[in-house]
């Protein structure tokens, strides 16, 4: 799902957890969806929200760090996609058009 960049990460968690497989287990995101409403939404999927809390959260809540670790991997992967130009700088300015170098470039890049 493609968002703008003045879109929170919040707002587009609550159409993306949607499509939450209904055996998953445990979700795991960084603090940009860190909010009670996205929390709330994977509870009644049922499954565990893995979020780090913002420091601005009065209330502590409990993430497992182990768990957190392997998230890297995506961020690894965002890293190599932005290694191609077309899609560091977003030439085409819609999603469907955007869609298909961004699956060429996972393509390539993966089997390789």
């Amino acid at each position: 799902m493609l968002t703008g960049g003045n879109v929170a990460d919040c707002i587009a968690a609550e159409k993306l957890l949607q499509r939450l497989p209904p055996d998953a287990l445990v979700v795991t995101g960084d603090k940009g969806y860190d909010s009670t409403a996205v929390r709330d939404q994977m509870k009644r999927l049922g499954a565990f929200p893995n979020i780090p809390p913002r420091r601005n959260r009065k209330r502590r809540i409990f993430w497992c760090r182990n768990f957190y670790r392997n998230r890297n991997a995506i961020e690894r992967m965002f890293g190599r996609l932005k290694d191609f130009r077309r899609i560091a700088t977003r030439h085409d300015r819609r999603a469907d058009v955007f869609l298909s170098p961004v699956a060429l470039a996972a393509t390539v890049s993966y089997w390789l």
